[in-house]
């Protein structure tokens, strides 16, 4: 028969391990960083529906055991894929909104390019027309000359 030291040990219920921890000031991080490092700890404590990660960031830990580590891991990891996916729907955005910009400007172009074509064959116009007005000035002025002269003579002879 074992000794009764021995047999306690065996009759009692064994305890559940506690997580290695440490306190989160040993991390040499700053106040926010040691908030957010809680924060995410505790999030994924939460996912993993684990309260070791409240317990400790409430006693002012952080947890260093393999599992924890590793869940803090995996949060980290989606985290990064959310912020990855949010990134790449902005730049979706981003380049939808600078194409619709692209468009719009090239319209803009288009419809300016019209108008300076209009107004320069208004200003051809414009420049015959005054060519024109030019002729028949003097076409006036050679008939005031001719009709000068036609009176002139009628007086001379009548």
């Amino acid at each position: 028969m074992p000794p009764p030291s021995q047999q306690r040990s065996s009759s009692q219920p064994q305890q559940p391990t506690i997580p290695t921890s440490i306190p989160d000031n040993r991390l040499g991080l700053d106040p926010d960083d040691v908030q957010t490092l809680r924060r995410l700890q505790q999030a994924a404590h939460a996912q993993a529906r684990s309260p070791a990660g409240s317990q400790a960031s409430s006693q002012g830990r952080l947890l260093l055991d393999p599992g924890s580590l590793q869940l803090l891991s995996r949060h980290f990891d989606l985290v990064m894929q959310a912020i990855a996916q949010r990134l790449d729907q902005l730049n979706q955005q981003t380049e939808i909104a600078t194409q619709a910009q692209t468009d719009r400007a090239g319209n803009a172009l288009r419809v300016a390019d019209a108008e300076i074509a209009r107004f320069r064959l208004m200003m051809q116009q414009i420049d015959q027309l005054e060519m024109e007005f030019e002729k028949i000035q003097r076409i006036r002025d050679i008939v005031r000359t001719w009709r000068a002269r036609v009176e002139d003579m009628e007086r001379r002879l009548g």
